[in-house]
C-alpha cells in the first residue's frame, strides 16, 4: 500500500477493517481529484472548468434501497416504517464484510471532512470512496478542516462508497443491487451499486437528524442566509421549489443552501457547500449559481456539446434531477463561518401545480405547524418517469426521506423556538396562478423574489391582509413591485367556480394526509384548510 496527499490521519484505514489496498490517496485537493478523474475516464472537463460526470441508472437517491440496522440504543428512538426500513445486524456483518475483500488491491481516495459550521457542534466525518469525483464531490459538499488538523483527524462517523460493489439482493436482502446502509451503534455507513453522489450528502444528513434533536437541536432540510441588519431567514421546501435559488440573494449573504442546525445559539450549516439543481439555469435568473459553476465544481447528468464542451442546461434528456456540486466560497456574499442568529423569518416554499394556494400569506404558529408537518408540494410532469399529471407530495417536515426520528419530535422542537425567538412564517407558492398546470401559468420569478424581500424586509409587517376563505391563510393585499391582481390565486382564474372546486379537492387532501398526525395539538390539526 502506498499513501499520497497531504497529512495523511494517524487514524489509518486498518481501523475501518481495509485492508491491503493498492494506492490511498489522502485529502488530495481539487486538482489532484480532477487529474484522477479524467486519467480514470470518471469524467470531463466543460468549457467553465467544471467536471461533468454521469451517474448511470441512478440519477437521483434511490430511497427504496436505504436501511438502517436494527439495533439497541437506536432501535428504541427511530421510527421504523417505509422510510426507515429494518437491516438485521448479521446480514449487515456479511455484506461489510465481502464488501471490504472487494476493496483489496484497489485504489481508494480518502477526505477528512467535518460536518457543521459551528465548532460547538460540528461532527468529524470520512469519506472513503474508489471513485476520485466522489472524493471531489465531498471536498465540495462538507466543511474542509485546517490543513495542519488532518494530521489528527479521527472520524466519529465513516462513509464507505464503493459504487462498482453490487448486492446480491437474494443473499444479501437488499432491493436491489444498490444499497445504503446505516449502522449508528458502529458509526458507519456503507454505500454500494450507485454512482448517484448525492446518498453520501444525504446518509450524513440523516445521521445528524438523528443525533442532534436527542440534544436539543432543531436539524433542518432548509437553505438560510441573513440580511444586512443581521436578521437570518430559513427557506424550507422540497425540490424545485426554489429553496436554492431564492436563499442564492445578491442582497443577502448565504448561510447555506440545505441542511442547518438550531441551537440555543442561533443557525449553523451542516455543510461547507452547495448541491443545486441546475435544469434550465440561466444568468439571468439564478446569476449567483450560473456563476459557481467553475472549476471545482462537479457537474452530475448535464449534456455537453462533444465539441465545444459547453454545458446544455436546457438539456434534461439524461434527467431533470441535473446537478451542480461546489463549495460555498464560489457563491459571492456568503458567510464565513456559515453561522447566524436566530430567524426572524421562516419561508415554507411550496410549488403548487394546482394553482389553488397564494402566493404569499402569513402563518400563525398553529398554521405553521401544520404546513411544517405536511411539508405540501406537487410534481409535474416529467419532473419524474411516470409522471404525466401533477400529483400531490407531503413530506414531513420537508424532508421525509431523512427523518430516523418521528416527525412530531422535529416539530415539537420548531415549535418551541419559533416561540421562544418571535420567528415570523410565510408560505410562499413558487408554482401555477391563473389555472393548473397545462392551463395557467407559473407565477414569475421576479415577483416571487419581491414578496420574499417584502417580507424578510419587514415592508408586510403591518400590512393589511385577507384571510383565505378555504385554506384560513392572512393573504397580503398588496405587496411592493408585485401587481395586485397576483396575490389573490381565485381572481386570477377566468373560471372562478372551477378554482372552487380545485381548491376543495386540494383541501381534501390535506386533510388526508394529516390522518396520520392523529397526535398533533387540536390546535394545530384545527389550523388546516376547511372543508
Amino acid at each position: 500500500m502506498s499513501n499520497y496527499g497531504v497529512n495523511p490521519s494517524h487514524y489509518g484505514l486498518e481501523h475501518h477493517g481495509i485492508r491491503h489496498p493498492n494506492q490511498v490517496y489522502w485529502n488530495l485537493r481539487s486538482s489532484a481529484l480532477v487529474e484522477h478523474a479524467i486519467r480514470r475516464h470518471e469524467g470531463l472537463l466543460t468549457s467553465n472548468g467544471a467536471l461533468v460526470v454521469h451517474t448511470g441508472q441512478y440519477t437521483g437517491r434511490s430511497p427504496n434501497d436505504k436501511f438502517i440496522v436494527e439495533a439497541s440504543p437506536s432501535r428504541e428512538h427511530i421510527a421504523w416504517g417505509p422510510v426507515n426500513r429494518p437491516f438485521p445486524q448479521e446480514r449487515f456483518d456479511a455484506l461489510h464484510a465481502r464488501m471490504m475483500t472487494s476493496l483489496r488491491g484497489s485504489d481508494l481516495f480518502v477526505q477528512d471532512c467535518l460536518a457543521g459550521a459551528d465548532p460547538r457542534y460540528r461532527m468529524p466525518i470520512r469519506v472513503i470512496t474508489t471513485y476520485a469525483w466522489h472524493s471531489l464531490f465531498a471536498r465540495a459538499l462538507f466543511v474542509r478542516p485546517k490543513l495542519e488538523e488532518t494530521s489528527g483527524h479521527v472520524p466519529e462517523f465513516t462513509i464507505i462508497d464503493a459504487p462498482k460493489f453490487v448486492a446480491d439482493p437474494e443473499t444479501d436482502g437488499t432491493r436491489s443491487e444498490a444499497f445504503v446502509i446505516i449502522h449508528f451503534e458502529q458509526k458507519l455507513v456503507i454505500i454500494g451499486g450507485t454512482r448517484y453522489a448525492g446518498e453520501i450528502k444525504k446518509s450524513v444528513f440523516t445521521i445528524l437528524n438523528y443525533l442532534l434533536p436527542l440534544k436539543g437541536i432543531l436539524s433542518m432540510h432548509c437553505s438560510a442566509n441573513v440580511g444586512p441588519d443581521g436578521d437570518v431567514a430559513l427557506f424550507f421546501g422540497l425540490s424545485g421549489t426554489g429553496k436554492t435559488s431564492l436563499s442564492a440573494d445578491p442582497q443577502r449573504r448565504l448561510i447555506g443552501d440545505d441542511e442547518h442546525g438550531w441551537s440555543d445559539d442561533g443557525v449553523f450549516n451542516f455543510e461547507g457547500g452547495c448541491y443545486a439543481k441546475c435544469i434550465k439555469l440561466s444568468a439571468a435568473n439564478e446569476p449567483q449559481i450560473y456563476h459557481a459553476i467553475r472549476f471545482g465544481c462537479v457537474l452530475e447528468n448535464v449534456v455537453v456539446n462533444p465539441t465545444t464542451r459547453e454545458p446544455d442546461y436546457d438539456d434534461g434528456s439524461l434527467t431533470e434531477n441535473t446537478r451542480a456540486a461546489y463549495p460555498l466560497i464560489f457563491i459571492d456574499k456568503t458567510m464565513e463561518p456559515s453561522v447566524g442568529g436566530h430567524p426572524r423569518n421562516i419561508v415554507f416554499l411550496t410549488c403548487d401545480a394546482f394553482g389553488v394556494l397564494p402566493p404569499l400569506s402569513r402563518l400563525d404558529r398553529d398554521q405553521a405547524m401544520y404546513h411544517f408537518l405536511s411539508g405540501y408540494t406537487a410534481k409535474v410532469a416529467g419532473t419524474e418517469k411516470g409522471v404525466t399529471e401533477p400529483s400531490t407530495t407531503f413530506s414531513a417536515c420537508f424532508g421525509a426521506p431523512f427523518l430516523p426520528l418521528a416527525p412530531s419530535a422535529y416539530a415539537r422542537l420548531l415549535g418551541e423556538k419559533m416561540a421562544r425567538h418571535e420567528t415570523q412564517c410565510w408560505l410562499v407558492n413558487t408554482g401555477w396562478s391563473g389555472g393548473p398546470y397545462g392551463v395557467g401559468q407559473r407565477i414569475a420569478i421576479q415577483h416571487t423574489r419581491a414578496m420574499v424581500t417584502a417580507a424578510l424586509s419587514g415592508e408586510l409587517d403591518g400590512a393589511e391582509c385577507t384571510p383565505d376563505p378555504i385554506f384560513g391563510l392572512m393573504v397580503p393585499r398588496a405587496c411592493p413591485n408585485v401587481p395586485a391582481g397576483v396575490l389573490q390565486p381565485r381572481n386570477t382564474w377566468q373560471d372562478r367556480a372551477a378554482y372552487d372546486t380545485k381548491a376543495r379537492e386540494l383541501a381534501a387532501k390535506f386533510h388526508h394526509n394529516f390522518e396520520k398526525f392523529a397526535q398533533a395539538a387540536p390546535q394545530v390539526r384545527a389550523a388546516g384548510p376547511k372543508l
